[in-house]
């Protein structure tokens, strides 16, 4: 996956993926020696990540990698530092993901499947939820989706403006329907690597 370096820039003025949306910022707190909230020593830039041939923009929020998730001694920002240099798959087998994706206009994702319960949430623009069904719901700014392992895709409605989403990730026990089990199914997801 190709990373955009966004350090050259100041956070709120250069566009994210592809120079279209505005960089979110993502605070991450933590505690001192006496026990007091600070700010842990994260960029506050969240990095982001070319997938679809560099087409649509990802950038990893936030991972937990146990359930629930370890924070003493800051164990679950340390693993969300190395899952910033080797990224997990959609979701992540054995805590949480936050992901923003921002979609191009008229960009339509693969139908696709992950074993897990996801929350998500249009942040800009207006997204239309599909599934293999065949119904659709379209999702305007604050609208939010609870996916619970069905097959879908997402469209960006606009030919002109590009849309963000946030999701939040979490493993699910397997699915299974008259006996079938529902595996997961990237489609034809091009730089996005299996669950882990």
């Amino acid at each position: 996956m190709d990373v955009l370096h966004l350090q050259n820039y100041p956070n709120h003025i250069k566009m994210a993926h592809k120079g279209e949306l505005p960089q979110y910022q993502r605070l991450i707190t933590a505690h001192n020696d006496e026990g007091k909230a600070v700010f842990a020593k994260v960029d506050e830039t969240g990095p982001w990540n070319g997938v679809m041939n560099g087409t649509v923009g990802f950038s990893l929020g936030y991972t937990t990698s146990t359930t629930p998730a370890d924070m003493t001694d800051d164990k679950d920002i340390a693993q969300y530092k190395e899952h910033l240099v080797t990224p997990p798959g959609l979701v992540n087998k054995q805590g949480s993901v936050l992901r923003f994706v921002d979609c191009p206009p008229g960009s339509t994702s693969p139908m696709h499947r992950t074993v897990s319960l996801d929350y998500g949430v249009v942040l800009i623009g207006e997204m239309e939820l599909v599934l293999d069904s065949g119904e659709t719901r379209v999702m305007k700014v604050g609208d939010v989706a609870v996916q619970r392992g069905t097959n879908h895709a997402w469209r960006n409605t606009s030919d002109t403006e590009w849309a963000r989403m946030m999701y939040v990730l979490q493993p699910s026990l397997p699915i299974s329907i008259n006996g079938k089990p529902l595996d997961e199914d990237l489609g034809h997801m091009t730089g996005v690597p299996a669950s882990s």
